[in-house]
């Protein structure tokens, strides 16, 4: 017997401990179940019926236990039925900033023939809101779960407690599952950062087709990554896109975004590097949001100078995996 509950004992710590990728199916032997408060006040109750039945012999009394006791057994079985057998899959984790809460998607599947109840998903630390879903027989849910952040880098998804009181409340059943997964978590964009650092400043270079934003040089066909405000509304407005017509995009000439080069060896050597990488997140950031073309290098990574959403999370990545 001991030697049962070692072993018992033993899966537990494992299956706490080592992150596990991939689906996950939760057996009968991951789901545990004990008594509610309710349900030991329920089998307080029992226990005082089933003695005044026995001493003052009331037949009734012991059938009215029975009865309740075969109710209690059968809210059991359908509270361990409401979670054993159901599939988990991790899904995407949103990329925030340091100090915000990221987002993180998890899959609940219900291959079985009936419905599931009530179940409370939700991270194993104390403080954490949980969310009570439904799972119709043979479908998925998706279940969106938030947790704060604080410094930069890969954060592991904690511990999530999965956990139901259906039918009666008399009864918890749960079971938990710690996810190989992670949220891409960028620095902490420095407040009031200084200027761009524009080496081409004072400079007025004449080339279309530059993100730049001094003097108005004509329209073009709308690329991928063109920030909204530069777009020509006037000409948009006379042409119908459901029949086939474009978008534009005004062109500036002058303070060409290729003349900012964001260098992290360029900053101070005495300024500390969690500073510095603070300093060029909040950089990216307000270059992108000018619609500016820029260049970017961190160490042995260097991007040529570019725009677009795609190049602002290369470039944000690179400093939430620096020197890690």
């Amino acid at each position: 017997m001991f030697t049962s509950i070692k072993k018992k004992l033993r899966k537990i710590v494992f299956l706490e401990s080592k992150p596990e990728s991939g689906e996950v199916f939760l057996s009968q032997r991951r789901v545990f179940t004990v008594p509610s408060k309710p349900g030991l006040v329920f089998v307080v109750l029992l226990l005082l019926m089933f003695l005044a039945a026995t001493n003052y012999s009331l037949n009734l009394g012991f059938g009215l236990t029975y009865v309740l006791g075969g109710v209690a057994l059968i809210n059991v079985f359908y509270a361990f039925r409401n979670l054993a057998y159901l599939h988990l899959l991790p899904g995407s984790a949103r990329s925030v900033f340091a100090g915000e809460e990221t987002e993180f998607t998890v899959y609940l599947i219900n291959r079985r023939a009936h419905a599931r109840y009530a179940i409370s998903v939700g991270f194993a630390d104390k403080g954490h809101p949980e969310k009570f879903v439904d799972i119709a027989a043979d479908s998925r849910i998706a279940v969106q779960l938030s947790y704060p952040t604080i410094s930069r880098g890969l954060q592991a998804i904690p511990r999530i407690r999965l956990q139901t009181y259906y039918p009666l409340g008399l009864l918890r059943a749960w079971s938990t599952w710690l996810a190989d997964a992670h949220a891409l978590v960028y620095p902490q964009p420095e407040v009031n950062a200084p200027p761009l650092p524009m080496s081409g400043q004072g400079k007025k270079t004449e080339v279309p087709g530059h993100a730049g934003d001094e003097d108005f040089a004509g329209v073009r066909a709308y690329q991928p990554g063109d920030p909204m405000k530069h777009l020509a509304w006037k000409q948009i407005a006379k042409v119908d896109t459901a029949l086939g017509g474009q978008l534009v995009t005004k062109q500036f000439s002058g303070g060409s975004g290729s003349d900012v080069m964001l260098d992290f060896s360029a900053l101070p050597g005495n300024m500390d590097i969690e500073l510095k990488l603070s300093r060029m997140s909040s950089w990216v950031l307000e270059a992108d949001q000018r619609g500016l073309t820029y260049g970017f290098r961190l160490g042995q990574i260097k991007y040529a100078a570019a725009s677009g959403p795609e190049h602002r999370d290369a470039c944000l990545r690179a400093l939430a995996l620096y020197d890690m």
